[in-house]
């Protein structure tokens, strides 16, 4: 997919929030049977190749603090663009996500790289899911690249509505 972003001369790009939770700073160590091998600073990578593609800006981010991805999402608060989000464990136990997620009035992708219908019974809700405009799971890092282009469209039709 290819945008037409940015119009006119001086525009800025949408700016997409890329909120990465709890372990994810461990990927391409941790269970990489479940996880995949990319690191998260593979992922950054594509998803920075992508969104340029796109026209998007990022801001990509990790913490294994629930307040931190709070904080995060609320700063988008009014800024425009969008929030791919996988919160980890929080998916299934954040209310305080899931309300700063829907307190901020934008576009939502949540990603997870594994099938989380398929692993343990607890992992099957997610709070996220609840607020995201699409879910994207079980395809590993190149999830991430697939939720840029979600979210690259999303964020066009608001800007056409």
């Amino acid at each position: 997919m290819t945008t037409q972003r940015p119009k006119g001369r001086g525009a800025k790009p949408p700016i997409v929030l890329i909120a990465n939770g709890p372990n994810l700073n461990l990927l391409g160590r941790r269970e990489p049977a479940v996880y995949g091998k990319a690191s998260l600073a593979d992922i950054e990578r594509a998803c920075r190749k992508r969104a340029q593609g796109l026209g998007l800006g990022i801001d990509f981010r990790q913490s294994n603090q629930e307040g931190d991805l709070v904080d995060w999402i609320q700063g988008r608060m009014g800024q425009g663009g969008g929030i791919i989000i996988n919160a980890g464990a929080y998916s299934h136990s954040s209310i305080a996500i899931l309300d700063a997620l829907t307190a901020v009035n934008l576009p939502v992708i949540e990603v997870h790289l594994s099938q989380i219908h398929r692993r343990e019974p607890f992992r099957h809700h997610s709070y996220v899911s609840r607020v995201a405009d699409g879910v994207i799971l079980g395809l590993g890092a190149q999830g991430y690249e697939l939720a840029l282009d979600a979210i690259a469209r999303l964020i066009a039709k608001r800007e056409d509505a």
